[in-house]
């Protein structure tokens, strides 16, 4: 969502009266940036070329961003036509330090106008980890998602969705204990450490034509001294390991569409008198969905999930007893190597052209991302809508290398699958 944000300012109203997330909430007086892009940070004492270079190829137009310190110091970025102002106290980094002593947790807390969920893995904001969602039913489908992922420092959820094993703290207590980090321009960093720099050449230049001028016209001469020269010794540099690319771990890619396929399917199949069943969703974590009471009592539907046969790794009943939501995971998938095999531009036009072929409409962005090292990845992000199921797009989608499936999406109703995924190209 975030990497959408090119826009006019005078788009900028339109735009957030139409869109799923907002930027910042309100507690106690004090406003909290939200929903930023996050990214890793290689170099912390001058972080401003990864900052740029994301700025120009990740999220194009971002002109704000914070740093999160720690032993894994991240970036975030964001647009100011967003709703951004610089000096935002930044709400993710107040919440991360406030709990750095559980590495990985997953969180949503209702805030004033929306539900603000947060996911950090291993120390790490998630880039899609910081998110203020405006409709409750996205904030909890995405937590229960992330649930399917074992080990668990802390699980956050609101009393009223009554997820087992969860806790709820204050988060204003929690804010109030963190880090303050500031949103702050871009831009500015060049031209403070501009200022410096010429500050100290400035006073370097000076010193050394004193210097000179000294050694030149005012110094004795001094005998010369001949000495022999010790040996210099030079300092071996160990080269940086070698970087994992992002294709040399992706989930095997039919084996999550037929997974998914499986899991959606036994979801689908769950009936219980009297609750009607959403739209299902599924990744490489699990599938999902959820009930909503039409007419009958509880019992109906959760004796239906019990007599199932399917394994929840996570259920919940939304507290006026009308909403279900479950989650099945999926079986442990390998981790496959698929390195690319085409350029951006040839995967783009060979995918338009196949699906022209099969009179399908698709949607195909290009993509790049920037890594610590400055390596730079490409790839090609599709979304397509179809009456198929996964069985028949597993044998003409995986024929491509470097594929990794993102989501899929069923409508019990319109009986449409929705497929996203990328394709890395050289």
């Amino acid at each position: 969502m975030l990497e959408e944000a090119k826009l006019l300012e005078e788009d900028f109203d339109k735009v957030a009266a139409n869109r799923s997330w907002a930027s910042r909430f309100i507690l106690d007086g004090v406003a909290y940036a939200t929903s930023l892009f996050w990214q890793p940070l290689q170099n912390k004492e001058d972080p401003y070329l990864e900052v740029g270079e994301a700025a120009e190829g990740i999220l194009e137009g971002a002109d704000l961003f914070c740093i999160k310190p720690g032993k894994s110091a991240q970036f975030g970025i964001c647009v100011s036509q967003e709703g951004y102002k610089v000096g935002e106290n930044v709400a993710a980094v107040a919440l991360a330090t406030a709990m750095s002593n559980k590495s990985s947790f997953v969180a949503v807390f209702k805030v004033e106008g929306g539900w603000w969920y947060t996911c950090i893995r291993n120390d790490i904001i998630l880039s899609d980890g910081d998110m203020l969602f405006l409709n409750e039913e996205e904030a909890k489908n995405q937590f229960m998602s992330m649930l399917a992922v074992p080990d668990w420092g802390a699980k956050i959820a609101p009393p009223e969705w009554n997820i087992e094993e969860t806790d709820y703290p204050d988060l204003s207590a929690l804010l109030g204990k963190g880090e303050i980090a500031k949103l702050q321009k871009i831009k500015a960093i060049r031209g403070t450490k501009l200022l410096i720099v010429v500050a100290v050449s400035a006073v370097v230049g000076l010193w050394l034509i004193s210097s000179i001028f000294s050694a030149i016209f005012t110094a004795k001469p001094k005998a010369p001294i001949v000495a022999p020269v010790a040996p210099k010794s030079v300092k071996k540099v160990e080269p940086p390991p070698p970087e994992p690319k992002p294709w040399e771990a992706l989930s095997e890619p039919d084996k999550v569409m037929v997974q998914c396929y499986d899991r959606i399917l036994a979801l689908v199949n769950i009936l219980p008198p009297g609750w009607k069943i959403a739209p299902l969703s599924c990744s490489a974590g699990g599938a999902t969905t959820s009930w909503k009471l039409e007419v009958g009592r509880i019992t109906w539907g959760l004796k239906a999930l019990d007599d199932s046969g399917v394994n929840f790794s996570a259920r919940s009943l939304s507290d006026d007893g009308k909403t279900m939501m479950a989650t099945t995971p999926l079986e442990s998938i390998k981790k496959v190597n698929s390195p690319p095999s085409m350029r951006q531009k040839d995967l783009r036009d060979t995918l338009n052209d196949l699906f022209q072929a099969l009179g399908q409409d698709v949607t195909l962005t290009n993509h790049s991302y920037t890594s610590p090292q400055k390596n730079t990845y490409r790839s090609v992000k599709f979304k397509i809508s179809s009456i198929q199921n996964p069985m028949v797009w597993n044998d003409l989608l995986t024929k491509f290398s470097g594929l990794e499936i993102s989501m899929i999406k069923y409508n019990v109703d319109t009986k449409i699958w929705e497929y996203e995924g990328t394709i890395y190209a050289l």
